[in-house]
């Protein structure tokens, strides 16, 4: 017998979401964390946004993901006391050429399943009245959410119900056996290795690394992660007011662009830009220089915030599938019986919305499962 049933590899919140998933049936299950507490990297450096589902392919993982995971997740907010708000959320246009792009992301929007108004300049300026804007979108099922408290209810969950945390605990080799599989791991220098009959890579910017541990090869499997960036600026307490609610720009190609971000506390800050990276490891640090550039993107949506009015806040980091200059990628979220690995789960390239999809993501894998 195997010494667990289940081991998942990364404790942000689409690997937590999963353990509390699963330990409600597979309590002999237990979750491997590299750092020093779960949820450091990705899952706590974002806008910590329930996301509609506007702008994903419809059918796509991302947008069936990411709607069904919105209503799951005010559900657990809900039910569980978690922090959030259902804030709600405008795609501003700013000028006549973005106002023609408005109809296709609503047209998108609506396949998905997400609730969409187009709203006048005037209706618009009626809900914020300093943006900029000559028409835009307005989503009402669009909210923010504590991250830490979400992580913190799926942690407690997960061990509450019988399964097993272990931070600062690294895997480095996978062995397929003819039951399950040898996993080896790192703990501080320590080295040991266990057996599970079922494993689940959760490993968000280690993903692709964990893919070759169990020797696939990412070039071939279309499985090589590049990394993006993602800086944000804070803005000062005098300025904090001018927006009530989450406000995005028209969106490019490889992110959302920069946006509003209301918190729960009521800060106000901007971001996050795109900036691919070579790593790991990272650098988190904001650069100071670029605050003007900054400074543009935020003006074209609030033109009354000043280069002065800003300052770094925090960056993090996205596992992208797309490479830069290529058309977005879906999430990969796959059972790899067809590799000849029976049990073992690959989730690949969980960038946003992987935060509003993450209960959703935990039901999907269960049933590529059992």
């Amino acid at each position: 017998m195997p010494d667990f049933e289940i081991t998942i590899v990364g404790a942000g919140v689409v690997g937590l979401a999963i353990a509390a998933r699963l330990s409600e049936r597979h309590p002999h299950l237990l979750v491997l964390e590299r750092n020093d507490r779960y949820g450091k990297e990705t899952s706590s450096r974002n806008s910590e946004v329930i996301h509609a589902g506007i702008y994903y392919k419809p059918g796509s993982l991302k947008a069936t993901l990411c709607v069904e995971g919105r209503e799951r997740l005010y559900g657990l907010c809900e039910k569980h006391r978690i922090g959030h708000r259902r804030i709600s959320k405008i795609i501003t246009a700013t000028d006549d050429g973005e106002l023609q792009k408005l109809n296709a992301i609503v047209e998108n929007g609506r396949s998905n399943g997400a609730e969409l108004k187009l709203l006048t300049a005037a209706e618009t300026r009626a809900l914020e009245p300093n943006i900029q804007t000559v028409g835009s979108i307005f989503s009402p099922s669009t909210g923010i959410i504590s991250a830490h408290e979400l992580m913190d209810y799926f942690a407690h969950a997960t061990t509450e119900q019988g399964g097993t945390l272990l931070l600062r605990t690294q895997a480095t080799r996978i062995e397929k056996q003819t039951e399950g599989y040898a996993i080896t791991i790192d703990e501080q220098g320590s080295t040991s290795t266990f057996t599970s009959e079922i494993v689940i890579n959760a490993a968000g910017l280690g993903a692709d690394r964990v893919v070759q541990f169990a020797g696939i090869d990412i070039d071939a499997a279309g499985y090589r992660l590049s990394f993006a960036k993602g800086s944000y600026f804070s803005v000062s307490s005098e300025k904090s007011k001018l927006v009530s609610r989450l406000v995005y720009p028209v969106p490019g190609n490889e992110s959302l662009g920069v946006h509003a971000v209301v918190d729960l506390g009521g800060r106000l800050k901007f971001g996050p830009d795109v900036e691919y990276v070579d790593g790991p490891p990272f650098d988190f640090s904001v650069e100071e220089s670029k605050r003007h550039v900054f400074g543009n993107a935020i003006r074209k949506i609030l033109p009354q915030i000043s280069d002065a009015d800003i300052s770094p806040e925090m960056s993090g980091i996205r596992p992208k599938l797309q490479h830069k200059g290529e058309a977005a990628k879906d999430f990969i979220i796959v059972h790899e019986k067809e590799r000849g690995l029976e049990g073992f789960v690959n989730l690949i390239g969980i960038e946003s919305p992987g935060l509003t999809a993450s209960p959703a993501i935990a039901h999907y894998v269960e049933r590529l499962l059992f």
